[in-house]
């Protein structure tokens, strides 16, 4: 797919009668990045470059729609049926025994995630593949974005990688992606005891058409399953880790106190706080006042 990418680029290259360098220019790149890309001897092209190239030679589309087909083969071929179904879902729910998922991962995170990958062969494919993850992200901006709901083991929370600056990051990302109405995130404690779940991670894409299929990972190795009946157990067993996490809010309020202990972060108010703040600020302005519940105009003083 990288092969058929580069091929297309070099044929609305010399459609539009460009050099390699003119072409370079024009999606702020190198001409050695567009010989790498049309010769296949350099990294895949990141979802950013191909979106520059894709407008640089009126591509309509072409090159940007072929792009999540030349980032599966940076992963290994048994996560790639798994990635191609998980792009089409309308839904998802993750289970997270060790690291967060790779849909709210900070950069510096999944680079330290990535670093560590038995089947990683170069530094080359380690930009590929966090190009990639990245890039799948996109889809939770998107006007018709998935519904995501996530179950972070408090062991993922607890587990120092990068060192603590990258962890705060991290967590605050959680925290932020937890604003938007579509993402669920609920924390799993150490309290609960065991499990059905233990030692693996669980993920349940959700089809266009209603269908799922269930994706278990073990380490550096994982298993898709499409049968209904095995499906649905692994759905059930979903539900059962669900009841056993805590609360959004709490899990929220776990995750903030995680930051400001264990990683050193500066206190951050919870949502609670907001709200009250809020409305403090709102009745202190001199206009409206928020009083039983209703909104009324402030009371005017009489004239002396």
């Amino acid at each position: 797919m990288a092969a058929l990418f580069g091929l297309r680029v070099r044929r609305l290259r010399g459609a539009a009668g460009l050099t390699q360098s003119e072409l370079g220019r024009r999606a702020h790149t190198h001409s050695t990045r567009i010989n790498q890309i049309e010769r296949t001897t350099g990294a895949k092209p990141t979802l950013k470059l191909a979106q520059a190239l894709d407008t640089a030679l009126n591509a309509d589309g072409l090159l940007v729609d072929l792009w999540p087909y030349v980032y599966r083969e940076a992963f290994p071929d048994w996560s790639r049926k798994f990635i191609e179904l998980s792009e089409r879902a309308v839904a998802i729910r993750q289970y997270a025994a060790a690291v967060v998922p790779g849909l709210l991962q900070t950069e510096d995170y999944a680079r330290e995630v990535l670093s560590v990958g038995l089947t990683l062969k170069s530094p080359a494919q380690l930009e590929e593949r966090l190009a990639a993850r990245l890039g799948r992200q996109a889809r939770l901006t998107k006007p018709d974005a998935l519904e995501l709901w996530v179950i972070l083991d408090e062991a993922v929370l607890m587990r120092p990688i990068g060192g603590p600056a990258v962890m705060r990051a991290q967590l605050a990302r959680l925290l932020r992606a937890a604003d938007d109405p579509r993402i669920t995130l609920q924390v799993l404690p150490y309290s609960s005891g065991a499990h059905s779940a233990l030692g693996w991670s669980l993920e349940i894409p959700t089809m266009p058409d209603g269908s799922e299929v269930a994706y278990i990972e073990s380490g550096h190795r994982g298993q898709l399953f499409e049968e209904p009946e095995e499906v649905k157990e692994f759905a059930v067993t979903y539900d059962r880790l669900r009841a056993l996490a805590l609360p959004p809010i709490m899990s929220l309020d776990m995750i903030r106190s995680v930051m400001e202990g264990t990683y050193l972060a500066e206190r951050i108010p919870s949502r609670s706080e907001h709200r009250r703040l809020a409305q403090v600020q709102l009745q202190q302005s001199g206009g409206w006042q928020l009083r039983r519940g209703r909104r009324l105009p402030p009371r005017h003083r009489p004239r002396p």
